[in-house]
């Protein structure tokens, strides 16, 4: 039997799920040289804590000011479900001429996935969003100074929301590292969100997009309220009773 107490073992699980994106209960059991039961237990003081959120048979990491999976990482999870939901999201484009489009890998499918075939003016503080548009014939790009962070090649600090501070858009696509109804949109770095509650007070139109794990996970800084996005485009893993509950503070919830 494994003889580390509860807190090696909850650090263990912790780093775990965070090298390789989700863990599983016997596997973690056999692992550890501990019952089940015992890592279910973990689990849920992990849980309690903030740091994972359980699933059936195992868990995930939860992102936090300690720890955010990175661009490289996100392309490779839930991507047909994020495939999805950036064509639906990309079809409430209706008669924006102005857009902002946020770091992250499904705001990236978002620009890909915007018509090529009329005038469109993209603001983004990312720069991979901003090379896949760079050559669109009628598609002018805005790409906001700023100091590069390595993990999502996007922008941050006071150059990047001064610039920003400047544009009325007409409808913003944006990404989170989590969203509750009781705390909002949430994102672990304070400078990514002062980009994003800029990019928020910028726009006529707020469309958040994100993957089911999202919802009820909390990161370190809230930059939005839900009642500020005009629609929450997700998929169908979301319940329609939790995508209800979220309907009910103001959004439009489109489970594709």
């Amino acid at each position: 039997m494994d003889q580390r107490t509860a807190e090696e073992r909850q650090r263990e699980i912790v780093r775990v799920a965070r090298a390789t994106g989700s863990v599983d209960v016997t596997a973690l059991a056999a692992d550890l040289g501990v019952a089940k039961e015992t890592v279910r237990r973990d689990l849920r003081a992990l849980e309690d804590h903030g740091l994972v959120r359980r699933t059936h048979g195992g868990a995930y990491p939860v992102e936090s000011a300690g720890f955010e999976t990175t661009l490289a990482f996100r392309a490779t999870s839930h991507l047909p479900e994020k495939r999805r939901i950036a064509a639906a999201a990309a079809g409430l484009l209706g008669d924006a001429e102005t857009v902002f489009v946020d770091e992250g890998f499904t705001p990236q499918l978002i620009a890909e996935a915007l018509p090529r075939d009329r005038a469109l003016t993209v603001v983004t503080a990312s720069l991979p969003v901003a090379g896949a548009l760079a050559t669109a014939d009628h598609v002018c790009v805005l790409l906001l100074g700023g100091r590069v962070r390595a993990g999502t090649l996007a922008t941050v600090d006071h150059w990047t929301t001064k610039m920003l501070a400047g544009f009325v858009v007409d409808l913003a696509y944006l990404g989170a590292n989590g969203i509750t109804r009781e705390h909002g949109l949430t994102t672990p770095d304070p400078a990514v969100a002062e980009v994003k509650a800029q990019a928020v007070r910028a726009a006529r139109r707020v469309v958040f997009t994100g993957v089911h794990t999202k919802f009820g996970a909390v990161s370190f800084c809230r930059f939005a309220e839900v009642g500020a996005v005009e629609t929450i485009v997700t998929s169908t893993a979301l319940p329609a009773s939790e995508a209800h509950r979220y309907s009910l503070m103001g959004p439009q919830v489109l489970r594709v």
